[in-house]
């Protein structure tokens, strides 16, 4: 097990995009994106804090986004009930698929890009082959009772975690479905590098670390808040920690193994509480302002490397301290 080290932070980042709704890196961890309310996705340099590129075509906000493997398109929903398929360089939207009957929450490609799956409030899983023009889903899985909150796909399966309390298998390969029963309300999944378990954040305020192939429990991660709000997790790089967004404002770090509280971190203080030390302080002693939630979360497929989103900032951590002096 590697030792840990603690999270700094690197670089705040004022989207100016509303309230993010979502952040994400690419395949290689060279970009993010930036999910807003103001209906647009922005492409950062998440070390410089340097916006690339910005795109805009969706009705309402947008919820979640992903790279293709190649780094040359972005898939995003919004919960004007489409997703748009755009080419990144030149910001244009390729592609516009509707067929959800309410907002899509949530977006992925597949490994090689060539489709996109989607799930949404209706409570459906959607299959889209973006090599043709067709604009129908070539598969629909309604299994869910309740919102679609995350989607996942591997070579042979896709998971899908809803807030009926299941995570949903789809075994590609021999067409089977298993449906594994948490008992709460799921509001976001990642798997870990080695594809054999799954981190479920649940809105009782417990991340649960799932085994892929039974299904059972192996461990609970306890100490943030959720409430009643939509708290992402993940996994770093290492597969030895796992990280989570609290409704305090805050976001924790556990041991994988062991389950213990490693680092918590105090986004709320990194701006407002250095910036307006006096004032906000007091200010939010006598509202009760816990700072803002800390909702998104995103993981660096590489290094020891994270971005959170709060209210309309994202804010990116890391535990090397010379990444932003070979990156710039």
């Amino acid at each position: 097990m590697p030792a840990f080290e603690n999270f700094n932070v690197k670089t705040t980042i004022d989207c100016k995009q509303g309230a993010v709704r979502a952040v994400r890196y690419n395949v290689d961890g060279t970009y993010c994106l930036s999910c807003g309310s103001d209906k647009k996705i922005k492409l950062w340099n998440p070390v410089s804090g340097l916006l690339l590129k910005t795109y805009g075509g969706h009705a309402d906000e947008v919820t979640d986004a992903a790279g293709s493997c190649e780094s040359s398109y972005i898939v995003s929903a919004s919960l004007d009930k489409s997703i748009i398929y755009w080419d990144v360089a030149t910001g244009a939207p390729v592609r516009r698929l509707r067929s959800h009957a309410g907002g899509v929450r949530c977006v992925c490609f597949n490994e090689d890009s060539t489709v996109a799956i989607s799930g949404g409030r209706d409570n459906a899983v959607m299959c889209w082959d973006i090599r043709t023009r067709r604009l129908d889903p070539v598969q629909v899985m309604k299994e869910a009772r309740d919102c679609i909150t995350t989607v996942l796909t591997n070579e042979n399966r896709i998971y899908a975690a809803s807030l009926d309390g299941c995570v949903r298998t789809y075994d590609i390969r021999v067409g089977e479905l298993t449906c594994d029963k948490v008992g709460e309300p799921i509001t976001y999944l990642a798997q870990t590098r080695d594809e054999q378990c799954l981190v479920a954040g649940c809105q009782d305020g417990v991340v649960r670390l799932i085994d892929c192939e039974t299904g059972g429990l192996l461990s609970e991660y306890k100490g943030h808040r959720a409430d009643d709000y939509h708290i992402e997790c993940g996994i770093l790089a290492n597969d030895a920690h796992i990280v989570s967004g609290s409704s305090d404002g805050d976001a924790f770090v556990w041991d994988l193994l062991e389950g213990q509280v490693l680092q918590r971190i105090r986004i709320s203080k990194n701006k407002y509480f250095l910036i307006f030390t006096y004032f906000y302080s007091i200010h939010s002693l006598l509202s009760g302002d816990n700072g803002g939630v800390v909702h998104s979360v995103a993981t660096h497929p590489k290094r020891q490397e994270m971005v959170f989103a709060r209210r309309r900032d994202m804010y990116v951590f890391s535990t090397d301290l010379q990444i932003e002096e070979e990156q710039l």
